[in-house]
């Protein structure tokens, strides 16, 4: 059991062994022991509920997401060829077209999670995928009207948000040191690959080539002390964080020399495997951050910063950025390039079309006249486009919302912009202004982000209202259509952290992102042009 998950108001196990069970009861539904054949795209998905294992066993299920052109094929002597196959399909994901399978999906595992914790009595939203889901729900509700379960509701606020109504966070470098991990490596199902040097044990006389060249797999959770401690703090300050550890459990090691006792030497003995497993966590975090500081000290991080906070801060977003005009000319990685050029279209509600047409024009005649359907992926999704309006609404939800402050406090936050070094994201402003003093009061700003808002109300069974004690937290399950990224999901740690929220947020999504990964999602090849 993944103890972490339990902690705080809403036990998240309870979730985790309900998937169990229901891939328990589609398993069973195959008569015989079988093994599991799996495509390498799901083992890490489904490894954070069922742990796999090779068998020796007659029947074969192959899951494929890819349908068969994935499928690998190994010949079997006759004895343990299966009399049946069974193949189960996997939904995938849908980009750009118009196709509403997956939103559907969201809509019936919502349902699920009403049926494990409780009708959730108000529903928010904000954009068009937002609003379809609430529908389904509330259709979903009433065809089932006559079978709810009667459980006290967990959640009070579901909060349902577009990745469409904030396009301009994914596209920003993540400060966090959770989010800087995932930039640079990339998390996948809660564990990462890093380069090996900085954490071999090389001893004296060993020699270099002996040194291991497979990568160290970390698995990153809050099961892990330390990390749950410094995920979620701006990189700036978690070289001050390593070094407090450090002088504590050096302290605990020292106190062996105090132990005289019979009874204080087991107790310290008792304790061993805890310190050590500290110590050891602390030499593993200590060898991620030197990793990451050699990238973000760089030149070239530094000024790649500079330019994504001058567009954030509307400085020159109307003509063509110099940084990117020679990043192309050195001909910089593409997923990068179109980072930038797609920030300044969203920060300017657009490009003008001379500058709209000039970087397209340097795109497709540096990196190749195929990109033209990447390019045209990124309008599609409204990432990049020409400016029909000359009107930029972006200053006036700048200013209202306040998404940049100045003099982030990085060392000890005391608001949600110290995970971009400035910028507050977008969405979860709008998750905090939603809990105080409420979206009425931003009306204006709302009507100028893409799609509808809206609020539902869900009828509880009958003696199921909630009566809350004294100082109690409400809590609400932010899902994010269309993926979010870690610093986002740091954003509201720190906002159910704050002491005057009175709020605490449970985090759901369709997909964990970050901005290549977004980009990349959108591009036409984009196994060439990977950073």
């Amino acid at each position: 059991m993944a103890a972490h998950l339990s902690y705080g108001r809403v036990n998240l196990n309870i979730l985790r062994e309900a998937a169990r069970k229901e891939l328990r009861e589609f398993l069973d539904k195959c008569a015989g022991s079988k093994a599991i054949v799996w495509d390498e795209y799901l083992t890490g998905p489904f490894g954070l509920i069922a742990q796999h294992a090779t068998s020796d066993v007659p029947f074969i299920l192959h899951t494929c997401p890819h349908v068969f052109r994935n499928m690998k094929w190994k010949r079997c002597s006759p004895s343990r060829v299966a009399a049946y196959f069974h193949i189960g399909f996997l939904n995938q994901e849908c980009y750009l077209e118009n196709d509403q399978t997956s939103l559907y999906h969201t809509a019936k595992g919502l349902m699920t999670l009403q049926a494990l914790y409780g009708t959730i009595p108000q529903i928010y939203g904000k954009g068009e995928c937002a609003r379809h889901v609430a529908n389904m729900m509330l259709r979903m509700k009433r065809e089932f009207a006559g079978s709810q379960n009667q459980i006290l509701p967990v959640f009070d606020t579901l909060l349902l948000l577009d990745r469409n109504v904030d396009l301009l966070t994914p596209l920003a470098t993540q400060l966090t040191y959770e989010g800087l991990i995932d930039e640079i490596y990339g998390i996948n199902n809660g564990y990462v690959k890093l380069p090996p040097e900085k954490f071999a044990q090389k001893k004296q006389g060993e020699a270099s080539k002996d040194l291991p060249t497979e990568p160290k797999k970390l698995q990153l959770n809050s099961a892990e002390e330390l990390y749950a401690e410094i995920r979620d703090k701006n990189f700036n300050a978690v070289g001050a964080a390593l070094s407090k550890k450090a002088k504590i459990i050096s302290a605990a090691f020292e106190e062996r020399h105090n132990a005289k006792t019979v009874g204080e030497i087991k107790q310290f003995v008792s304790q061993l495997p805890h310190m050590q497993a500290a110590r050891s966590s602390l030499a593993n975090h200590t060898s991620v951050a030197e990793l990451i500081k050699d990238i973000t000290t760089s030149e070239a991080f530094f000024d790649n910063l500079t330019v994504e906070q001058e567009f954030m801060t509307g400085v020159d977003t109307d003509k063509v950025n110099t940084y990117i005009e020679d990043s192309i000319s050195q001909k910089d990685p593409l997923i990068k390039i179109l980072r930038l050029v797609c920030m300044q279209s969203v920060c300017n509600n657009g490009l003008r079309q001379k500058v709209f047409d000039f970087y397209k024009r340097e795109i497709l005649q540096t990196y190749g006249y195929e990109h033209i359907l990447t390019l045209n992926n990124l309008e599609k999704a409204g990432l990049l486009k020409p400016q029909i309006s000359s009107r930029n609404n972006y200053p006036t939800i700048r200013k209202t919302l306040k998404l940049w402050m100045e003099d982030a406090n990085e060392q000890n936050p005391n608001d949600i912009s110290y995970v971009y070094s400035g910028y507050a994201p977008l969405s979860i402003r709008l998750t905090q202004v939603l809990a105080r003093p409420g979206w009425r009061s931003i009306e204006e700003v709302l009507k100028m982000l893409p799609g509808p808002h809206f609020e539902e109300r869900q009828q509880l069974p009958a003696g199921l209202h909630k009566k809350r004690q004294q100082g109690e937290n409400r809590t609400t399950l932010v899902f994010f259509l269309g993926g979010v990224t870690y610093a986002e999901i740091a954003a509201l740690r720190f906002l159910s952290q704050m002491e005057d929220s009175g709020m605490e947020y449970i985090i759901a999504t369709t997909k964990l992102i970050n901005g290549t990964t977004w980009i990349k999602s959108l591009m036409d090849r984009p196994e060439s042009q990977a950073p």
